[in-house]
């Protein structure tokens, strides 16, 4: 049986006005009127494109997809790559799974169910992640909320005086897992300027920032600390409790984001994609 897709557009209103729904929130928005099973039109990868830019994370509700169908739609906005992390053999090798369930005693994804921290995906790496894509094959009934933080408000409210001491400093990011760093230390601006909005974001995160570079450690700890505080102000945070099919997408260079701890008891499968620019975040 073959699922219709109702039309992006309409004779008397724009894509933007039908389709897309901000959270109403610090930043994000819900897509409806699209199977993600089916090929998009141009016009609506553009849509959607656009939405993206505008409010930095878009939920697709009510999916239903296989994983060829998921990184089909991830290509419409760059080229899906296997995840640096190594993970157990997987037929469409793009596909990283996030999930806490065990088979055979091996973790069948990464992790696990307790908490993750604020951060951007992949900045201990000289080019970080720039789009990353997660759907909900299975949640627990309770727990597991993801939060996103709008590091370009973030940086916006602040002050001059506070936007001028941040000028030309650098932070360090490292994974957590010593393994899983390249060689050479990476550093990135604590201020970045996105490359398609030309808008300036807070590019530091509790998760993987590490250290101000050149700045005494306990000047360096009080700066992020005051950052991470400022940050975490509930008026740039959006919070989204998933359901079974509900698929998000995000723009990891103004945002940031955490994930609630849930109970190991009940599982929980998600399936992540990802794309990375050529850029390396810039000032």
């Amino acid at each position: 049986m073959t699922r219709a897709r109702s039309s992006m557009t309409s004779p008397s209103s724009t894509p933007e006005e039908d389709f897309i729904f901000p959270t109403g929130g610090a930043l994000g928005a819900e897509v409806r009127g699209v199977d993600l099973s089916l090929p998009l039109s141009e016009s609506e990868v553009a849509t959607i494109r656009r939405a993206l830019l505008d409010h930095f994370v878009l939920l697709f509700p009510g999916q239903r997809i296989t994983d060829e169908e998921l990184v089909r739609f991830t290509s419409y906005f760059g080229r899906p790559v296997e995840h640096v992390r190594q993970q157990r053999d997987r037929p469409v090798k793009e596909i990283f799974f996030i999930s806490n369930v065990r088979e055979n005693g091996e973790l069948i994804g990464a992790l696990g169910n307790e908490e993750v921290s604020f951060h951007s995906d992949l900045s201990y790496l000289p080019r970080p992640g720039t789009l990353s894509l997660l759907y909900a094959v299975e949640v627990p009934s309770s727990g597991g909320d993801t939060h996103w933080c709008n590091c370009s408000a973030a940086y916006e409210a602040l002050g001059a005086a506070a936007k001028d001491e941040l000028k030309g400093l650098r932070a360090l990011h490292r994974h957590y897992v010593d393994s899983q760093n390249p060689l050479e230390p990476v550093t990135h601006p604590v201020v970045c300027t996105h490359p398609d909005s030309g808008r300036r974001a807070l590019y530091v995160g509790p998760h993987l920032t590490k250290s101000i570079v050149g700045m005494p450690s306990t000047d360096s700890d009080a700066l992020l600390q005051r950052l991470y505080d400022h940050l975490s102000q509930p008026r740039f945070i959006w919070t989204h409790s998933w359901c079974l099919g509900d698929l998000i997408m995000w723009d990891n260079r103004p945002t940031m984001h955490r994930r609630d701890a849930f109970p190991d008891t009940e599982r929980r499968v998600m399936k992540r994609t990802q794309v990375f620019n050529d850029e390396v975040p810039f000032e």
